[in-house]
């Protein structure tokens, strides 16, 4: 059954997009991630135009957020006020980067921007968290003791202030800092940035794993409202009715992940997030290498 997206301009299989926002969903609960670095290139891949695609993406990831949110509270694994801080830094770095998204379409490079930026980050953050999480199977209990929340912060900067749920001391310019950068790739990419701040928290804050699932989404929360905001205001790429089937869909699934993240390790977890996000970075290089064709005459597109 297909139905005609209006701002993108297409039609689309209803149950493909609905179980696209499942495992979206899925991924949510499970890893403490918006599923953007997944859903975005993969929307792409079915000929949704960048901007539309990034956008939308990001309206979804609020509801499977909200999701996933509720159900780590209901475990008590949300720092509230870890997660604030990095909810102000994520309102200003959405902002901006949606400023950024309208000089790029204006240029006409906002698709080959956004492709090169995925084939970067996730080749990064994925071959980081794949190689930890190797390192910490392997070092048994005392790689597992390393990996308890830090009693001193890991990095030294001024406003220092005491996280009781993370039970770390740490400077409040850190999650600020976080926070922005996920916001201004909120914006451009679509992401709600969960691939950057989960391995983000665990090394560079010293948050338990369990902790940091929860508080990412909640983050995660409040940033994507932000950009399907001003997207939809300011740039006009949200899709409303692309963003209603993958609602649908990655609600369900942020239950059904959260269930499943519990009953696996904390290294497990990173090991298979790191997995996924190599996979996706590997076959957008490969598009990009192979068939470049195909993104100049997206690109030139996006610049209407």
């Amino acid at each position: 059954m297909n139905l005609y997206l209006p701002v993108a301009e297409m039609s689309v299989n209803i149950f493909l997009l609905l179980g696209l926002g499942g495992v979206v969903g899925i991924l949510s609960g499970l890893f403490g991630v918006g599923g953007g670095f997944l859903l975005t290139p993969l929307l792409m891949m079915m000929g949704v135009p960048a901007p539309v695609a990034a956008a939308t993406d990001a309206n979804q990831i609020v509801a499977a957020s909200v999701s996933g949110t509720i159900a780590h509270m209901r475990r008590m694994n949300v720092d509230f006020k870890m997660g604030t801080y990095m909810v102000v830094g994520g309102l200003v770095g959405s902002k901006l980067g949606v400023e950024v998204v309208e000089q790029l379409k204006a240029l006409g490079q906002i698709d080959f921007v956004i492709t090169v930026l995925f084939v970067v980050m996730l080749g990064t953050i994925g071959s980081f968290m794949f190689l930890e999480g190797l390192r910490a199977l392997r070092g048994g209990a005392a790689e597992q003791a390393a990996a308890k929340p830090a009693k001193e912060p890991r990095v030294r900067l001024p406003l220092r202030t005491y996280f009781p749920t993370s039970g770390l001391e740490t400077s409040v310019l850190v999650p600020l800092g976080v926070g922005a950068f996920v916001g201004v790739l909120a914006a451009i990419m679509g992401v709600g940035g969960g691939f950057i701040m989960v391995p983000a928290m665990i090394y560079l804050i010293g948050m338990p794993t369990q902790v940091v699932v929860g508080t990412s989404l909640f983050q995660i929360l409040f940033t994507t409202a932000n950009t399907t905001f001003w997207q939809s205001v300011q740039n006009q790429t949200v899709d409303i009715v692309l963003a209603l089937l993958l609602l649908i869909g990655s609600v369900v699934g942020a239950q059904v992940g959260t269930h499943l993240g519990s009953k696996l390790q904390g290294e497990q977890l990173r090991i298979l997030l790191a997995l996924i996000v190599l996979a996706t970075a590997v076959k957008l290089l490969m598009d990009l290498v192979l068939v470049p064709a195909d993104l100049f005459v997206v690109g030139a597109g996006g610049g209407h």
